[in-house]
């Protein structure tokens, strides 16, 4: 007998809240019964026949969805899931989870008490390369030395977006907790201590906000990582995209195209090739074998990768998969970079 699809309800249509609409609106699983935002943006082709509402709380209590998708800014996300689950329904919310660690774990909370299921956003989670780089780190062993980064030299309607987002959150936190989630998941050791800087580079931003922020983080198993991210015209191109671990035993990094640029959306998940080095030498002190080259043909774009996530919600729901790990990761690597925010703000480490 074939399952009924799941009804749901899609509140944001930014970059995320559009290329989530269109995996609902192609996979059979799902019935969209309306898209929620305040304007009315101009959308793909696909998505014109559906009503645009207003207001989420509206929209919710007289749709009655199955499933609630949250991809709007990042302040309104908790209140947000937890009247979705309060409603009884099942919530996908984008990255981060919210602006606080007490609110991060109010939406989890909620989730537990009404039995549904809580996917969050991590979209590198479903990317089969970022899942080769992992294994091969894993492989190699601690301790680790993490460096990542994602600097997007933004203007025109990409730097309007950037500065929305920078109403409500930083971008090492914005960016930062999908590197962190990386960075916890190889080490899978406790993160102890965490550090941050960050400098405002643009008056069109609030004087309280930076659009530059870099943290470190120090691990339970000696493990340190940094990462960095800047947003606005006035960032480099230059090594815009770093993503390399080592290790005593060698080192696997993502090797970008030269040619990529840093505010093009299917850049920053794309992996081009993974370079796999092994620290390994003979009696003559070479080393034993060169570097190991892992294209990474035939990889997902954007949107399929969309499409593989909203594929993992519709198997949250149907197959009732376990999300405790998935909710607690999620919690802690925002945890982690608040506290850089804290830290950029204070200009003291902090303890976790």
């Amino acid at each position: 007998m074939t399952e009924k699809p799941i009804r749901v309800l899609v509140a944001g249509l930014g970059n995320m809240g559009r290329s989530h609409a269109l995996a609902y609106h192609n996979n059979p699983g799902f019935e969209i019964v309306g898209l929620v935002n305040r304007s009315t943006p101009q959308l793909e082709p696909e998505l014109q026949g559906y009503t645009i509402h207003p207001d989420f709380m509206a929209a919710l209590a007289e749709l009655k969805p199955d499933l609630c998708s949250i991809n709007t800014y990042s302040d309104s996300h908790a209140d947000y899931a937890v009247a979705a689950f309060e409603a009884g329904c099942d919530v996908f919310v984008e990255k981060p989870l919210a602006t606080t660690v007490a609110d991060a774990e109010r939406v989890v909370a909620a989730a537990g008490k009404a039995g549904r299921k809580l996917v969050i956003g991590y979209i590198l989670r479903h990317h089969p390369s970022w899942m080769k780089l992992i294994e091969e780190a894993r492989k190699l062993g601690p301790p680790y030395v993490f460096r990542m980064n994602l600097n997007q030299q933004s203007s025109g309607p990409t730097w309007a977006t950037h500065k929305s987002l920078m109403r409500t959150t930083s971008p090492i936190v914005d960016c930062g907790v999908h590197y962190v989630d990386v960075m916890c998941q190889i080490t899978d050791a406790r993160a102890v201590e965490v550090r941050g800087m960050g400098l405002r580079m643009s008056d069109e931003i609030a004087a309280d906000m930076y659009n530059y922020g870099h943290l470190q983080v120090l691990f339970e198993d000696g493990s340190v990582g940094w990462y960095e991210a800047g947003w606005g015209p006035m960032i480099s191109e230059t090594a815009f995209f770093v993503k390399d671990v080592m290790s005593p035993k060698g080192a696997v990094s993502i090797v970008m195209d030269p040619n990529a640029k840093s505010d093009d959306i299917d850049t920053h998940t794309k992996t081009s090739v993974i370079r796999l080095h092994t620290a390994e030498t003979g009696p003559d002190g070479k080393f034993i074998r060169p570097d190991q080259d892992m294209t990474m043909e035939g990889e997902p774009g954007h949107q399929a990768l969309c499409d593989l996530e909203q594929a993992f919600m519709l198997r949250a729901i149907r197959e009732d998969l376990d999300l405790d790990r998935h909710m607690a990761d999620a919690v802690a690597s925002l945890r982690i970079c608040l506290a850089a925010d804290e830290s950029v703000r204070t200009g003291q480490p902090v303890r976790l």
